[in-house]
């Protein structure tokens, strides 16, 4: 470490940057060894790890192009407050965490008015997806990026990118959490079959799966009998999951918070969710899956003309190969998720492919010997605060 007592401002943008932040946090005082100040905006989980948050992070939490639209002046206000926080401050180091949108613009801005502030950016933008020209953009005013993928160091040193670290992803430290013990694995085959429904966590993916994941569950119970089905609320939108799940035909049970979830996993003989993280944790936790997604046609049309992957299901992405079926848009109807589906829940073939491709997943993710992404990803952001 450079600094005796080190200053350092992080920016989050949504929930799953609040959650890297807040380990980041833990992992930057285990490795300083001594007192650290923090500074910069957060949610719950930073603002535990003891982050003052400028402002709640609700306030830029937005993410596709409608939304971004409507709130793009408190955005923009937000961007040029946390710009002059940062300036104000004069931290050791600024680290930014995902949300792109919002945190690049930030960064880009401190950088003119701060040009030796060391800039970490954990999370890679997804490059390798859509848009590649974005990382040799990013290079003016980025130092290093800390990749949660395996395969982004490539993707950006083949992108013209700035410097980037595989650091591993958060859920490889709480592998405790999703692996089924041998009670989960009794669990797995008994009847009824569990299957857990991850509808996603945004609001508008929640109100155009639910209805498709509710139909495709009726089709499936009544062409191989009972199911037990659990979902994992998110939190701030229960109340219309509560309300979108009375339409459905199935019961459900729905559950709430971080280990019910995980408990759902190890109990589950498969899922049916939407697109995003949780793919990756249910990878982790060996449960065999089918993916779909749905947005609006403005942005289905963009996206169409952007993406340059053949899958958007992360396992899939780090296998190499499309393991798990995924139904977007227009594919993502009742009829086609339940032909995937059922296999899944029976038995068979395609289950057992599907099991084997998880299994490949641990050793595709795997950090080197005792080392955890938390403490590998302070390493770099102390390392790179310049010695005094």
């Amino acid at each position: 470490m450079s600094v005796v007592s080190p200053k350092i401002w992080l920016v989050a943008g949504e929930d799953s940057g609040d959650q890297l932040g807040a380990k980041l946090m833990a992992g930057l005082r285990e490795i300083a060894g001594g007192p650290i100040t923090f500074g910069g905006v957060g949610g719950e989980a930073m603002i535990a790890q003891g982050l003052s948050s400028l402002f709640p992070i609700d306030d830029v939490a937005v993410m596709g192009y409608l939304p971004v639209a409507a709130r793009l002046r408190t955005l923009l206000r937000r961007i040029r407050q946390t710009v002059r926080d940062v300036v104000d401050a004069k931290p050791d180091v600024l680290v930014i965490i995902d949300s792109p949108g919002f945190t690049h613009a930030v960064a880009s801005r401190v950088r003119k008015r701060m040009p030796h502030l060391p800039i970490v950016d954990y999370v890679s933008p997804s490059v390798w997806a859509w848009r590649p020209w974005r990382a040799a953009k990013m290079r003016p005013f980025i130092d290093h990026i800390l990749a949660l993928l395996p395969f982004e160091p490539d993707a950006h040193l083949r992108l013209g990118g700035p410097a980037c670290t595989y650091v591993g992803h958060p859920l490889i430290e709480r592998l405790s959490e999703l692996r089924p013990g041998s009670e989960d694995t009794r669990s797995r085959e008994a009847h009824p079959p569990t299957v857990v429904v991850l509808p996603g966590s945004r609001r508008s993916e929640i109100e155009r799966l639910m209805p498709v994941f509710g139909r495709t569950l009726a089709l499936l119970t009544a062409e191989i009998g009972p199911l037990e089905v659990v979902l994992p609320a998110v939190s701030r939108h229960r109340a219309m999951i509560d309300r979108l799940a009375l339409g459905w035909s199935v019961p459900v049970r729905l559950v709430h918070g971080e280990a019910a979830k995980h408990a759902a996993f190890r109990k589950s003989r498969a899922a049916l969710a939407a697109s995003g993280t949780v793919t990756l944790e249910l990878a982790l936790a060996g449960v065999p899956m089918v993916v779909a997604y749905k947005v609006s046609r403005i942005e289905e049309t963009v996206a169409r003309r952007l993406i340059q992957v053949p899958t958007i299901v992360l396992p899939n992405l780090i296998l190499g190969e499309n393991a798990m079926p995924e139904f977007v848009q227009a594919e993502c109807t009742p009829e086609r998720l339940v032909r995937a589906l059922r296999p899944l829940v029976t038995g068979g073939p395609q289950r057992d492919a599907q099991v084997c491709a998880l299994d490949r997943i641990d050793g595709l993710m795997r950090l080197g010997g005792d080392d955890v992404p938390s403490r590998k990803a302070a390493r770099i952001v102390l390392g790179a605060i310049p010695a005094t």
